[in-house]
């Protein structure tokens, strides 16, 4: 959001942060936003309205009031344990509204795996706002991120605290059981690269290693979108976009590690381009008994009984 749009923003939770026997009353507030995004509704191509979505009784069909809804847990075909709003508030963990510092870590002891969705927390008011800074002082002091508890969204969150500015950055942290196990996609061992390959491979790296700017990724798919959208607004007859530049013959592994140190690391897309053909040619590569590649198609009689080739990938 550029400067000047700025508007105010409303906290995500207010409660209050404690260490020990020091608390103090805090905000947190979202660190990120997607009002960049481009949106779509449904519209009935012949009115050209909106179309309203009708919340209705899944076995008679009748249009039900959502403020009369209630939350149900699944305990078995058709059968449920329903609850509502005042006893899903009944249900209080001091998290709710303290979070209470447990212990701290170096930041690296955290896998980034782990890391989620970061916030920003700030003092509420004046009130306890000198513990607050004490607080902080001491974590930026000792080099050490805070782990603490909150519920948030009906879910009680591990979450991570460290100095951010004049205030911290907090961070809910996944759990052991929602990230996966890598067994049966890492169970591959990889295989021994060549030496002179890495050699080259390691060169390209130094001479694409660059500093970390986030405001130079633009999301070019959505700049597509919106000039698009601009285009069809302005009437404008759509046509197909132009093919690209035809792919370069395949060379091998080599050769293409070669050319890209030539390129200065310039040709990006040219080498995904190679990889996407490498992962073709693979799949389409003609196996024994089957007919290679680019040969006319088999008709009539002398089609049955024969295998169809490969699809190509794509």
């Amino acid at each position: 959001m550029a400067k000047g749009q700025q508007k105010a923003l409303r906290p995500t939770w207010e409660g209050h942060l404690r260490l020990s026997l020091v608390t103090c009353p805090v905000a947190l507030y979202s660190a990120t936003e997607r009002t960049a995004d481009v949106h779509f509704n449904f519209i009935n191509p012949e009115t050209h309205n909106r179309i309203r979505m009708q919340t209705v009784d899944a076995v008679t069909g009748e249009p039900v009031d959502r403020s009369t809804l209630v939350r149900g847990f699944a305990v078995g075909r058709n059968k449920y344990v329903l609850l509502d709003k005042e006893e899903l508030d009944a249900v209080k963990l001091e998290s709710t509204r303290i979070i209470d510092i447990a212990r701290f870590v170096d930041a690296d002891a955290i896998d980034r795996i782990y890391w989620d969705e970061p916030y920003y927390l700030a003092p509420a008011g004046k009130t306890g706002a000198e513990a607050f800074a004490v607080i902080r002082a001491a974590m930026e002091k000792q080099n050490k991120v805070a782990l603490g508890r909150l519920v948030l969204h009906q879910r009680e969150r591990l979450c991570a605290l460290e100095p951010r500015g004049s205030g911290m950055l907090l961070t809910t942290l996944r759990t052991h059981d929602e990230i996966r196990s890598t067994d049966g996609i890492f169970d591959r061992a990889p295989s021994r690269p060549d030496a002179r390959m890495l050699e080259i491979a390691q060169k390209i790296v130094t001479q694409q290693e660059s500093k970390f700017d986030p405001a130079a990724f633009k999301d070019r798919y959505e700049d597509a979108l919106r000039d698009l959208i601009a285009r069809k607004k302005k009437g404008e007859a759509l046509v197909t976009a132009a093919e690209g530049e035809r792919e370069e013959k395949v060379v091998d592994l080599m050769e293409a590690l070669r050319r890209s140190l030539q390129g200065g690391g310039a040709r990006r897309d040219k080498a995904e381009r190679f990889m996407a053909a490498q992962a073709r040619r693979k799949a389409t590569r003609p196996k024994a008994g089957r007919p290679k590649a680019g040969r006319p198609k088999a008709t009539g009689s002398k089609a049955r009984g024969r295998k169809a080739p490969g699809r190509r990938a794509g």
